[in-house]
Formats: C-alpha cells, structure tokens, sequence
C-alpha cells in the first residue's frame, strides 16, 4: 500500500507542473484525429505555448512521421524518459520512438496499461501549458488508462468527419466523456470540403455541418471545420505540420481558428 501511495505522490507532483491536460479523441479510425492532434499541438507551440504531445495510439503512432521524427529517439536516464524535443516549444513522446515500422506489437490490455502508465510516470515533461494526448480510436482500454493514471482530465477534444455513419460513432466519445465526467471542450469537423489546387473552391465532397448540428444537439461547443487540400497528405507523409509549413492555407488558417476557439473555451 505504501509502494502504490508513493506512486501516486510520484504522479501528482509531476502533472501539477501541467496546466492543460486535454485528450482528443474519435468514435471511429481513419478521421485524422493524429492529424489534428499533431497540427494543434504545433499550432499552440507557435504561439508560444510549452506544449507536450503524447502519442497514445499504441496500435498506430503516426505522430513521429508527421513531426519528421521517424529516426529520432527519447533520451532514457535513471531518472526517467527525456522526451523529444520537436522546437523549443514542443515535446513529444511516442511508441513509435521504441518499435519499427515493420513490427507486429501484439498489445494486451494489461500491458498497454503498462506502457501508458510509463509514457505518463516516467517522461520528464518539466513545465507545461499544455499536454496533448492523442488517443487511439474508440473508447477502450488506453483512454480509460489515462483518465486512471492521470486522476484529472482537463477536457477533450472530439474529432469528427461529416458523413452519419461517423457522427453515429461520435455520439459514443461522448457519452464516454460524459459517463467518465471528462469535460468536452468542444467538437471539430475534419475533412469538411475540399479545397481545388488550382481554383482555390471549396468543393464539398462530403456534407458539411454533420459535426456542427451534432454539437448543437448535445449542447457541445463546436470548434471549427478543417477542409481537405492535396498538398495535406503529401506534407504528412514529408513530416511538415501544415500549420507551420502552410501557415497560408485554408487547412492551416482553419486550425489557428480551431485554435482561437480552443483558448476561448478554456478561458471560460
């Protein structure tokens, strides 16, 4: 008992140094929600924010290629997991940083409780103004880890596209939140419409405001829509965040009013 009191001392003492522990989450894979997760904690590192990323999709970290940190690994000491430095501004921890490409990690539901716990314990984050913890999608067992080891989640963020079959699985991240009592910071469309290379129309390839109407039904904030270009993919896969790389985009100009939204939400 002793042993699991100073654990969680141990906790505690380091995440005080945080002041913003924010998830983002999504009720289905495929909707960009690392992408979000990644270009907001740039975004907010550009406007002088400490930011940490924490990249929890033990099954799928994209996040290290998407920072172009691929080849880059933490700093292990005795006294913990240094994570990597992206900027000045920006730290960032993932299991990507420890497993190849071509690696079949096979995770079970006490060791992925494990490695989070780890991730969250052991990794120096120092002083924070935010912490950015991309989840895995769906509501198991890693997001329940982090609401557990964390004890406190300031809020989440729930990423979504417009089609209903998404939304329907959008509805489950929130009553997870809601059954969890982690606060919903608010709602963001992704992949609402599309921006032509050459013209520069917004084209809605999908319906829009699938996401909007949503938030209005469950009386959620709702933070922005972030539309689809083609240099997006292409810059991911390059390892350049579209905020700071693309800063004139529409894509990019949409995440800095996602980001705007954010501060205004949480200034309340």
């Amino acid at each position: 008992m002793k042993e699991k009191q100073s654990e969680t001392e141990k906790i505690q003492e380091k995440f005080s140094k945080i002041k913003q522990k924010i998830v983002v989450l999504s009720g289905k894979g495929g909707v960009g929600k690392s992408t979000v997760s990644t270009n907001l904690a740039v975004g907010l590192s550009l406007k002088s924010y400490k930011v940490g990323l924490l990249d929890v999709d033990l099954h799928g970290p994209n996040v290290p290629n998407m920072l172009g940190l691929k080849n880059t690994s933490p700093k292990i000491t005795p006294e913990g997991i240094y994570p990597v430095e992206y900027s000045e501004n920006l730290k960032v921890i993932s299991i990507g940083f420890f497993a190849k490409d071509e690696d079949a990690i096979i995770w079970r539901g006490p060791l992925k409780h494990k490695a989070i716990q780890q991730f969250l314990t052991d990794t120096i984050w120092g002083e924070l103004d935010f912490l950015i913890a991309d989840c895995p999608p769906g509501t198991g067992d890693e997001i329940l880890s982090i609401y557990h080891v964390l004890s406190k989640v300031d809020g989440a963020i729930i990423v979504a596209t417009p089609q209903n079959v998404a939304l329907a699985d959008v509805k489950r991240s929130i009553r997870f939140c809601q059954e969890t009592k982690i606060p919903i910071i608010g709602i963001v469309e992704n992949m609402s419409g599309f921006v032509c290379p050459k013209c520069g129309t917004q084209i809605d390839i999908f319906k829009t405001n699938g996401a909007r109407n949503l938030a209005k039904k469950y009386n959620i904030p709702f933070l922005g829509k972030i539309p689809i270009e083609p240099t997006l993919v292409q810059a991911e896969d390059e390892g350049k965040p579209y905020v700071k790389y693309y800063p004139e985009s529409e894509t990019a100009k949409a995440f800095f009013q996602i980001i705007e939204n954010l501060e205004n939400q949480l200034m309340k």
